[in-house]
């Protein structure tokens, strides 16, 4: 993007206007502003040497009486004799200052010489208009050394790329000799400017040479703006703009401002302060007027868009994009726009920086007050994964990837007031150390806290209450899991995901307490314990009944977090198998002879493990029969619900 960038500020030179300087004008002492040259310096004769050397080099390029120098660039065609027209023009001018110091036998002289400088004021200027028009991809001193130091990594990097029988030393060569032609060159047309520009200020020509490379530049840099695709645009345009179309112009700027300041910019101000290097006062007029409006359109974007009122949730990561975009560049645009005159382009950073950072915490407001606002009843199936859920901690693990930017925005912002939850959610330590915690971890653990709430009573709207418990777990198991593997996790902190976890583990025991509870009272207290056949039926009997009532109310259940099923799993089946195994190990024989054991005693130990493993998944096909393959052999002894 940068080369095409900057390939794209080449333009087109014809829309630029001509300029001319009048031959009926004269020249007073106060145009001139090189010091006075003692009288005893030059003699009569020198004084005539001296307009006689000035009029032939200056006749010579008077395209009014030449045609050859009506066609031909003096600067292009012979850089001595343009360094040999340069000293001749300031010699005139100490002759001139001189002639006007003398009392009396000086006016033909003057005249004459007056009337040359004229003519050599209008060919300076058409030489600087000339080589200013013509020369525009190589007055950008950044890019070319950005340019350059790209060709270079380019060429060292493509050594591998070449077959043995190339020649990849000629093409690094080539290219080096390519680069250092554009530099050279480069080099040479600032050099030709700043001469011209010293010689038609010294000579009280300042005026007209710096209307020319205002005219010329400002046109350079206010294309080049547009062509980055920054344009002039109204609160009211944008406010009524769709988000897909204000989205692509925000991605479009964020690339804009980072080629203006590295290159365009700055490009402009190198360029000014070296052609203008003898005037502080002509340099910055220069790069103000040429500069201040571009720029002030380009920084004053992220202004209007944090000024829109209707936008998706998402716009806060185009605000914390831009935010980023200015503060980072914020060293060059205080070096670029460093003179008095360019303030104004400072204040309106500043003034988008501001107003950009309102706009986050607007927009962070907005995104709590959805959470709580948020009025599905729609219970999730299986107790799984609530949307909100998942949409929420998309948002906040991509705010986390602003951690920096945030902590900068939020700083000084008023912590939430706890006010707004009920009391019980604020009996954790979290509550007593948020006054010592960062502003941006405290915002963040508001913000889940919040969610938390909500998610809380979306579980009461379940007949089930087992199922609450679950679909708690499950959530809070995802936020967790969400931190974890985000930068969420450096801002909330161990403690806090340590904290939460045991919360999940305390979900997860209720729910296997409520769910789980009478298959594990319908096992004696003490399996082993002697039985009497009609005993040992009874308990066979009432684990049969409640397991399957258990299994296949529990099937339709999902824990989409792999860790979390296998801990559930795990904690039934340690104390569900471990305690029936001890029954159908001591007692199967005391229910009778083998046919009332097969009527009796329909599962075994493993078989209870399997229906088991079978749980959580949520995936029930048809027929009454899980998908599972696992359990296909023993699926004949369970029986279908009633």
């Amino acid at each position: 993007m940068p080369r095409k960038g900057m390939r794209s500020l080449c333009f087109n030179t014809s829309r630029t206007p001509s300029f001319s300087i009048s031959r009926g004008r004269s020249v007073s002492p106060s145009r001139t502003s090189v010091s006075s040259t003692p009288r005893r310096g030059f003699s009569e004769s020198m004084i005539e040497q001296t307009i006689d050397a000035a009029a032939t080099i200056i006749m010579k390029w008077d395209a009014e009486t030449s045609a050859y120098a009506k066609v031909t660039s003096l600067f292009y065609e012979s850089k001595r004799e343009a360094m040999q027209f340069i000293k001749s023009v300031n010699d005139l001018q100490k002759i001139m200052h001189l002639l006007v110091s003398e009392e009396s036998g000086s006016d033909l002289r003057l005249v004459r010489a007056q009337h040359l400088m004229q003519i050599a004021m209008k060919r300076l200027q058409k030489e600087f208009y000339q080589i200013l028009s013509m020369n525009r991809a190589h007055l950008d001193p950044e890019s070319v050394s950005t340019r350059s130091s790209r060709t270079s990594a380019s060429a060292r990097s493509s050594l591998s790329d070449f077959d043995d029988d190339g020649s990849p030393e000629d093409e690094i060569r080539a290219a080096g000799d390519s680069i250092s032609e554009v530099e050279e060159v480069s080099s040479l047309v600032m050099s030709d400017l700043k001469s011209i520009a010293d010689c038609m200020i010294g000579s009280g020509y300042g005026k007209e040479c710096i209307h020319i490379y205002k005219i010329i530049r400002k046109s350079i840099i206010d294309e080049g703006i547009y062509k980055l695709g920054v344009e002039k645009m109204s609160s009211s345009q944008i406010n009524k703009m769709d988000w897909d179309v204000l989205d692509f112009k925000i991605k479009n700027w964020l690339e804009a401002v980072r080629i203006s300041m590295k290159t365009l910019f700055t490009g402009e101000r190198i360029l000014c302060d070296h052609v203008f290097a003898t005037s502080d006062s002509i340099r910055e007029s220069c790069f103000a007027d040429i500069s201040k409006d571009g720029a002030t359109l380009l920084l004053g974007f992220p202004e209007l868009v944090a000024k829109t009122k209707k936008s998706p949730p998402e716009k806060i990561f185009r605000v914390l994009d831009m935010y980023t975009a200015v503060s980072e560049n914020w060293q060059e645009i205080d070096t670029i726009f460093s003179f008095e005159s360019t303030s104004v382009v400072r204040q309106q950073a500043l003034n988008s920086l501001i107003r950009l950072s309102e706009s986050v915490r607007s927009l962070l407001a907005d995104f709590e007050s959805a959470i709580q606002k948020d009025s599905s009843k729609a219970m999730v199936p299986g107790g799984g994964l609530h949307a909100l859920t998942m949409y929420s901690m998309n948002y906040l693990t991509l705010l986390a990837d602003y951690t920096n930017i945030l902590a900068d925005i939020i700083s000084d912002w008023p912590p939430p007031a706890k006010s707004t939850l009920p009391e019980s959610y604020f009996d954790s330590p979290e509550s007593d150390e948020s006054q010592a915690a960062p502003a941006m971890s405290v915002r963040i653990a508001w913000l889940i806290l919040v969610l938390h709430c909500k998610l809380d009573g979306k579980a009461k709207h379940y007949k089930d209450v087992s199922l609450s418990y679950l679909f708690l777990a499950n959530n809070l198991q995802h936020v967790i899991s969400r931190v974890r593997t985000s930068n969420l996790r450096y801002i909330l902190g161990e403690e806090w995901i340590t904290k939460h976890e045991a919360k999940v583990r305390q979900f997860s025991a209720n729910y296997e307490r409520l769910a789980w509870g009478h298959v594990f009272d319908s096992l004696p207290v003490n399996p082993t314990a002697t039985m009497t056949a009609g005993q040992a039926k009874e308990s066979f009997r009432k684990f049969n009944t409640s397991f399957e009532d258990a299994y296949w109310k529990q099937r339709s259940c999902i824990v989409p977090d792999g860790k979390l099923r296998d801990e559930i799993k795990v904690s039934i089946g340690r104390k569900l198998v471990t305690a029936y195994r001890e029954l159908y190990d001591t007692h199967k024989s005391t229910v009778g002879d083998e046919r009332a054991a097969r009527l009796f005693v329909r599962f075994s130990p493993e078989d209870v493990g399997n229906y088991l493993s079978d749980l959580f998944f949520g995936t029930v096909s048809s027929g009454g029969s899980s998908s599972s393959s696992s359990t296909s052999s023993h699926r004949r002894h369970m029986r279908s619900p009633r």
